[in-house]
């Protein structure tokens, strides 16, 4: 049965549709070599003229020039296929329809997130650099810095479940869950036993996940909300082309009553608490924040919740915010900016913030992705990051999840070498996204080093400036590159066979569609 339904879902999928124009591309340039008939050589000057106009129109267009490149080639070299697979995917009403829902959301709820002006005060004071890149999230994220924040981090899958179960446990008013994968297992169990008990306790528990890639059962949102969860599932699998499939919800947000959140690679799965082996050790990391900068998180998930359960009608939001006697008076000289990245607007949040890290080093910027596919601007980033003398260094995992992921990144790892970046693989699977550098900014959060999660996918993370939990995440990379890693050489990307290298190259003109 499971194999009829992933069967069904392929060919309805529009990866089938892609390659049944791909098909039909093929057969038409057969027909066409052969001059079968004069009629398909005519429809083949028509499509061509079309593609060289296409080809114009994407070149003047402000996008990302390797997502020009993607379609570019197919049209140039295959009018037929590209020009209609162009004209069936881009500028779709239901694209533009969600752009104008997420569009009205934010500029409803922006009154609820302005900027604390006495902390940015206090920011410019102590670092004007770190200030600049809390004025743009504030400015084109919207997104404010705060103070009076605590941040915890976790190691592994497994340090921040123990804390999740208890911090979950403890919540009296209001549990907020959205994630990108939630899987039937010991994991989920667990935490869905402790919601359901809540909810007979009279807490609002509510919960977001994606529609494309959790694995719980047909309609599992139905049966939670006959539990009393109040459940949505984000752009639900419909058998139709779209290129909305594109725009998932890779966030990983926990909030408990507006005082604690959580965030970070972690899904809801066994594999990412090691309960289940599927490429080795998962290594995973995350943190949970207490204080101010919860509000942020508060304000994502409720603006999500709002579009995907399509409820037009004012939220007192402030209900959810945090009340002050449920938390001790923080002291702390750091700062916090937990920020949102959008692919329905002209901002790549998630982007800026990781080249303004590397763009700021001095001494060092230590990274960890389970993906390595990036654009010309990371790529230059971090090249003139090494020749300028900071120590730039990145742990990838050896067992990856998608093989011809890990096929492109090879591609990735000789050019970045060969401008000075070491790279490292870890024994298993790396799927933890941070950033460090310098002994005083970090982040962690959900934001891979791929397109996906650089363009097309909503996300999340925490930055963190002079924060005493900084020191835990450069103490964790250390040790994980001590005793977990190996350093590449050019002279492995070199040694790879033939046939590796190739696919690696050809594979790499698509990934920005991977």
């Amino acid at each position: 049965m499971k194999t009829i339904k992933q069967f069904v879902r392929f060919i309805f999928s529009q990866k089938a549709t892609i390659i049944l124009l791909l098909l039909a591309q093929f057969a038409f340039i057969i027909f066409t070599f052969f001059n079968l008939s004069a009629q398909f050589a005519y429809l083949n000057i028509v499509f061509t003229i079309i593609g060289l106009a296409l080809t114009i129109y994407i070149l003047n267009q402000h996008t990302n020039p390797a997502y020009k490149l993607v379609w570019i080639i197919p049209l140039l070299a295959m009018p037929l296929f590209a020009t209609v697979a162009y004209f069936i995917l881009v500028n779709q009403y239901g694209t533009k329809k969600l752009r104008q829902a997420h569009l009205k959301k934010r500029i409803e709820t922006r009154p609820f997130l302005m900027q604390d002006e006495k902390v940015a005060e206090n920011l410019m004071k102590d670092n004007k650099n770190v200030y600049k890149l809390a004025n743009y999230v504030n400015k084109y994220g919207s997104f404010p810095v705060y103070q009076n924040t605590t941040v915890d981090y976790f190691r592994s899958g497994e340090e921040m479940f123990a804390a999740l179960k208890a911090e979950l446990k403890k919540a009296k008013r209001f549990i907020f869950l959205e994630y990108f994968i939630v899987a039937n297992g010991e994991m989920w169990a667990e935490i869905e036993d402790i919601l359901v008990e809540k909810v007979q306790q009279g807490v609002d528990v509510r919960m977001l996940y994606d529609g494309m890639v959790s694995r719980l059962k047909y309609r599992y949102d139905k049966k939670l909300r006959e539990k009393g969860i109040k459940c949505y599932v984000y752009n639900p699998f419909r058998p139709m082309i779209s290129t909305i499939q594109n725009n998932r919800d890779h966030r990983k947000i926990v909030v408990i009553d507006g005082h604690t959140a959580f965030n970070g690679g972690n899904n809801i799965a066994d594999e990412y608490i090691n309960k289940i082996v599927r490429f080795g050790y998962w290594k995973d990391t995350a943190v949970m924040l207490k204080g101010d900068a919860v509000w942020n998180f508060t304000m994502m998930f409720l603006q999500m919740w709002e579009i995907v359960s399509k409820k037009d009608f004012p939220t007192n939001y402030d209900k959810f915010r945090l009340d002050k006697k449920d938390l001790p008076a923080i002291e702390s000289d750091g700062f916090v900016m937990t920020y949102g990245d959008s692919p329905l607007d002209d901002e790549n949040v998630g982007e800026m913030v990781y080249l303004d890290i590397i763009n700021n080093a001095k001494d060092y910027v230590y990274i960890t992705t389970p993906y390595l596919l990036i654009d010309n601007e990371l790529v230059t980033a971090l090249g003139y990051a090494a020749k300028s003398g900071v120590d730039v260094k990145i742990i990838v995992p050896e067992i990856p999840d998608k093989w011809y992921i890990k096929s492109i990144g090879w591609s990735y790892y000789r050019e970045l070498m060969e401008l000075g970046v070491k790279i490292y693989e870890y024994h298993g699977f790396m799927h933890a996204k941070s950033f460090i550098s310098d002994d005083m900014t970090a982040v962690v959060g959900t934001i891979n080093l791929d397109f996906r999660s650089l363009y097309m996918h909503f996300e999340c993370a925490t930055y963190m400036y002079n924060m005493p939990c900084i020191a835990d995440v450069k103490q964790d990379f250390a040790d994980v590159l001590k005793n977990k890693c190996r350093e590449l050489t050019v002279e492995d990307c070199i040694n790879r066979p033939l046939v590796s290298r190739m696919t690696s190259a050809i594979l790499r003109t698509f990934a920005p569609l991977l």
